[in-house]
């Protein structure tokens, strides 16, 4: 709908304790950035203007005196639920240290050095700890310490979410149970109420707690997982360190702690319950995390009074313009562009793409959409040409042509006569620095951010770069660009150029590339150099691991079917 500003996602950090790590962020992301309605203040003694002539002073020494006492009340009950909220996290809230290593996209057959990063935890009923995505995504080792024990026990990831930012740790020592209790899921806090953050920030090894009240709940973009979901803003401290603690609101929790702004004093993000509770449900009823649900749509505001004219709105409809279906969502099959939408499963859409929410609150609709479990159905009313339609559209998660997160998994690649292909994924445009929009290829950037897929299973293959040698002198060139074809069959994915490279049966290899670019290879002469340009960079395989599973199931699906022995 509204794009997010590059400059304010930059902002945004994940907490966790990690001065070395890469924020990833995406330039553009599909979802709204509209802010809540603003909460009308009343006057405590008069309700109108005309009642302030009438305004005496003892009834103004009484208001302010009952001003103090709600005030020392509201003091009072803030201090109280802070150590109730240290009570409860000194038997709930664990510290946990990950070591890391994440794959190099530039030399995709290896990794980066490992680093060791901290961040918090909690016990949610089951004898589970929940905390971040980003405290242990691409972990190789992880473990967890209780408070007031000096000894740290493994643990194990037992469902990780990064689109929301959540993970499950579990610990089989049944010695780390003894003593500790867990937490229970409360509610969405309303605007102005306390909660208290409690974790291990940087700067001390024990325990913290620290409090605020909550300022701000919209749709916000989750940083570590590039996604638009609702969040909640609170004016509490949230250092790194403090990501994957709970947020307490009475004896509750109210949230997890996962990012700050940067250049902002106290404002930090946690992630409240419902998609805390939306994670967990999919966990438990697939045994795999299930991600959230879209409509696959980019819609465009009706705020416009011609704009309304132009499509045969009456004055008393609202809604958003449909300007992109992804065609693999089921919306392609009933939408059309420039249909007008009005309602989503019977709740009036406004013109800039919101819902009521609480008390005169408002929010964006996809929240609707993303609180949907994974194959229900929601009932869309239409104004398509100057009549209304209603269509039952089937929900599910969608994934886009180009990832734009890819943890705790090696990058697919290919290598043959020393030219790299992988496909293109954000994290790839990452490596080019936390001003990638700018300092990336423009052309592969765009196409990251803003194409769709044609069909499922498609990737945009690049040739990431040249290892030199003489089969591939004056090519090097060619690096960046896209693959379009090889021996003139349009190429699907990373899996289907490997096939029709590894399967050619001509005496020279033909592969076309952007802006009409040629390699052409004797096919033989090719296979003999792949060999020693690999023992020369000292790579281990010419292609992935998941390349090479599909690889020996195809040779030995030819086989069986040629009647061989293998």
């Amino acid at each position: 709908m509204l794009n997010t500003s590059v400059r304010t996602l930059r902002r945004l950090k994940c907490c966790c304790n990690n001065s070395s790590s890469l924020l990833l962020l995406a330039k553009d992301c599909r979802g709204n950035g509209f802010t809540v309605s603003k909460p009308k203040v009343h006057p405590l003694c008069c309700n109108s203007e005309s009642n302030i002539s009438k305004f005496c002073v003892g009834e103004r020494q009484s208001s302010i005196q009952r001003w103090h006492v709600l005030k020392s009340r509201r003091s009072l009950h803030t201090e109280t639920d802070a150590y109730l909220a240290i009570e409860l996290a000194l038997d709930s809230v664990v510290k946990i240290f990950t070591v890391s290593s994440s794959p190099n996209y530039f030399l995709p057959w290896q990794n980066k050095s490992q680093r060791e990063t901290m961040g918090s935890g909690f016990v949610i009923p089951g004898k589970k700890i929940l905390t971040n995505a980003h405290v242990v995504a691409d972990h190789t080792f992880v473990l967890v310490r209780k408070h007031g024990s000096p000894t740290k026990y493994r643990a194990e990831v037992q469902a990780v979410g990064h689109e929301c930012d959540l993970a499950i740790l579990v610990v089989e020592s049944q010695e780390f149970w003894e003593g500790m209790n867990f937490l229970e899921l409360g509610d969405i806090p309303f605007l102005q109420e306390a909660v208290a953050v409690v974790g291990y920030p940087q700067g001390g090894d024990n325990i913290s707690v620290t409090k605020g009240v909550v300022s701000r709940v919209e749709p916000t973009q989750y940083v570590h997982g590039s996604t638009q979901l609702m969040a909640i803003q609170i004016d509490a401290a949230i250092n790194p360190g403090n990501s994957g603690g709970p947020a307490i609101m009475g004896n509750k929790v109210a949230g997890v702690a996962f990012q700050n702004l940067s250049g902002a004093e106290n404002i930090g993000y946690i992630i409240p319950v419902p998609v805390i509770k939306h994670f967990i449900a999919g966990i438990e009823e697939s045994g795999k995390y299930v991600g959230f649900c879209s409509m696959g749509l980019s819609c465009q505001p009706m705020e416009n009074v011609q704009l309304r004219n132009h499509f045969k709105m009456q004055p008393q409809m609202t809604g958003v313009l449909v300007s992109k279906i992804n065609p693999l969502s089921d919306a392609h099959r009933v939408l059309k562009k420039d249909d007008i939408i009005l309602e989503f499963d019977g709740v009036p859409i406004a013109n800039d793409g919101t819902v009521p929410f609480r008390n005169r609150e408002r929010i964006t609709f996809d929240h609707l959409v993303s609180m949907k479990k994974p194959n229900e159905t929601a009932l869309v009313k239409v104004l398509r040409n100057g009549e209304e339609h209603g269509f039952i559209i089937t929900l599910r998660p969608l994934q886009p042509l180009v990832p734009v997160q890819q943890f705790d998994k090696l990058p697919s690649y290919y290598i043959f006569a020393g030219l790299v292909f992988v496909p293109l994924t954000q994290p790839y445009l990452h490596e080019y620095g936390e001003d990638w929009y700018n300092t990336s290829p423009r052309r592969l950037c765009e196409r990251a951010l803003r194409q769709l897929p044609k069909q499922a299973g498609e990737q945009l293959v690049i040739l990431s770069q040249v290892l030199m040698d003489d089969i591939n002198a004056g090519y090097e060139r060619l690096a960046e660009l896209q693959v379009k074809k090889v021996n003139g069959i349009e190429i699907e994915n990373l899996k289907h150029l490997c096939q029709l490279v590894e399967n050619c049966s001509r005496e020279s290899l033909r592969i076309d590339l952007d802006d009409d670019r040629i390699v052409a290879l004797n096919y033989e002469l090719a296979r003999i150099a792949t060999s020693r340009i690999l023992e020369g960079h000292r790579i281990p395989s010419r292609m992935s691991s998941d390349l090479v599973s599909e690889q020996n199931n195809s040779e030995i699906d030819s086989a069986c079917s040629t009647g061989a022995i293998v």
